[in-house]
């Protein structure tokens, strides 16, 4: 019989739309499989991803029993820690005591350098078991304060860079832990953490300086500073 009289049978003519259903869609289904779906990615933004809260936070130093009196070294490690707290501090200054400390000395002189320092305040006192095996006991000085810190863990990759296994980098979109330090960084440096929510009044105006530069823009000049470098003198310094 030739070619053209051929007929494909009745039953297989209707099957041949169902395969062709059934193709396609596992074709669609290998495709999506190598999509990955949209929450398995952080948000674009940095600060979205690791952002910056206020906390209370414990501060704390700690003070070691070293000879009739406290040495110098730590007389004034308690007077900047005092300043802090005097500062930032909320609430009352802890001193946490070794079960086994007997002498004196070493309270009496946190508490001359708190006074240096300028806190009055009494100190709320209580003890703790020291481990012996850890070595000396220190008094364990704390206060709660107001602290910026990022709401997230760094260091973390729940997706592959690469993006072999899930086509990951097929979107270009930023990897997780992007911007995690940064964020730490600038939560750890910041003097007020208060700055975080809003910005500070504007200072006194330096009258002299902007009279010169009023004076500068009336005679059309430049009224920005103009920093003078002697390269003799500081070829003599590096000598």
């Amino acid at each position: 019989m030739p070619r053209s009289h051929r007929r494909t049978p009745s039953h297989l003519r209707a099957s041949l739309p169902l395969a062709t259903a059934v193709l396609a869609g596992l074709g669609l289904a290998g495709c999506s499989s190598l999509r990955p779906t949209q929450q398995a990615f952080a948000p674009d933004e940095y600060n979205m991803r690791h952002p910056i809260k206020l906390a209370e936070s414990s501060r704390h130093i700690d003070i070691f029993e070293n000879g009739a009196r406290l040495d110098r070294r730590q007389h004034q490690d308690v007077i900047e820690f005092g300043r802090e707290f005097a500062q930032s501090g909320r609430g009352v200054l802890h001193a946490a005591i070794p079960a086994n400390y007997h002498g004196g000395n070493t309270m009496a002189g946190i508490r001359a350098a708190l006074a240096d320092a300028g806190v009055r305040a009494p100190i709320q006192t209580t003890s703790y078991n020291a481990d012996p095996g850890r070595g000396a006991a220190p008094i364990r000085l704390s206060f709660v304060r107001l602290q910026a810190k990022i709401d997230s863990q760094c260091g973390l990759w729940p997706q592959d860079m690469g993006g072999v296994q899930k086509a990951e980098s097929w979107h270009n979109r930023p990897y997780h832990n992007l911007g995690c330090s940064y964020q730490s960084m600038l939560a750890a440096q910041v003097a007020d953490p208060i700055d975080f929510v809003r910005p500070r009044a504007e200072g006194p105006v330096d009258t002299v300086k902007r009279t010169k530069d009023i004076e500068a823009l009336r005679k059309d000049a430049d009224p920005s500073t103009n920093w003078r470098k002697d390269d003799a003198k500081i070829k003599e310094a590096q000598q």
